[in-house]
């Protein structure tokens, strides 16, 4: 590769990590699920009692539950709501934490013109998901989209990589004891409000192709000494940014999308004390780009 390649590669990444951080600080607005899958919402988690939607900190803490433990249906709620819904929660079952704020009057500064004199106190509250539960039933199937226009280039791209890639279920991920990607049926895909369900399909399994560099034996990515508890909120922040990358480079999408940026956005909620937090990640999406971008020259 010559020097001039290498100045170019490196200088589209800035510009897209600028973007993506530009659009975090314009507010780009809630993430969507590019794919349909049985229940709703497509995305955000919600209370299977209530019917809210989840928020904050809890959207993410909750994404992070279900990826580490496959759920496929964002529905949660407390013991005692499950029970309420005549559902019960298995013997056994793991519960995942999310918080809540109770607000109660207090007195005001007189200090302070800002001060109304409401306080707010957080709560820590116990959800358990849907597939930990008997008696309650799941919503029917999504319907068939039909197949997706190929994108050629990233075809070719991807197939190069020679990474193993399986399609079935309604979920996408990269599993390292089999060293796979799984992806949702193509026929799922249905994309967002910025991207046609095409781009959608390629950029959900480049994001997946970038988690598949993580192992030693490829990039040698182990996040755990910079991050710690937060390794996994930092490995989908190094995922997003390279499927970024990589959509701009093959030309799956002409431009830096919103999707990218609302998904980016709430995984740095985990991190919002690392504002350091997105440079590495891109310097490691980077990374993941260039290794696989070497394959491209093998092949």
């Amino acid at each position: 590769m010559t020097a001039h390649a290498k100045t170019e590669r490196r200088d589209l990444h800035a510009e897209i990590t600028a973007k993506i951080i530009a659009a975090i600080e314009k507010d780009p607005g809630r993430p969507q699920m590019p794919w349909r899958r049985s229940g709703t919402p497509l995305w955000l988690p919600e209370n299977a009692l209530t019917g809210k939607l989840y928020n904050g900190v809890n959207v993410v803490a909750l994404w992070a539950e279900a990826e580490m433990r496959g759920f496929t249906a964002p529905v949660w709620a407390t013991y005692r709501q499950w029970a309420e819904k005549g559902a019960q929660v298995r013997k056994g079952a793991k519960a995942a934490l999310v918080v809540f704020y109770k607000e109660y009057e207090a007195a005001r500064n007189p200090h302070d013109e800002s001060d109304d004199g409401k306080r707010r106190v957080a709560r820590a509250s116990y959800v358990f998901n849907a597939a930990d539960v008997d008696g309650y039933t799941a919503p029917d199937a999504p319907a068939s989209l039909g197949s997706i226009e190929r994108i050629e280039a990233a075809d070719r791209f991807i197939t190069a990589s020679g990474a193993r890639i399986e399609h079935g279920g309604e979920r996408a991920f990269y599993r390292p004891a089999t060293d796979h990607i799984q992806m949702p049926d193509e026929a799922l895909f249905c994309g967002t409000d910025t991207m046609d369900r095409n781009e959608a399909y390629y950029a959900v399994l480049l994001h997946e192709l970038t988690h598949w560099t993580a192992p030693k034996n490829r990039c040698d990515r182990d996040l755990s000494k910079r991050f710690d508890r937060a390794e996994v909120a930092a490995e989908e922040l190094v995922a997003e940014i390279g499927a970024a990358m990589l959509c701009a480079e093959i030309g799956v999408t002409q431009d830096t999308r919103a999707d990218h940026a609302q998904y980016v956005a709430n995984w740095l909620q985990l991190l919002k004390n690392d504002p350091r937090a997105i440079f590495t990640a891109a310097a490691k999406a980077s990374q993941a780009v260039a290794y696989l971008k070497s394959l491209q020259a093998k092949e």
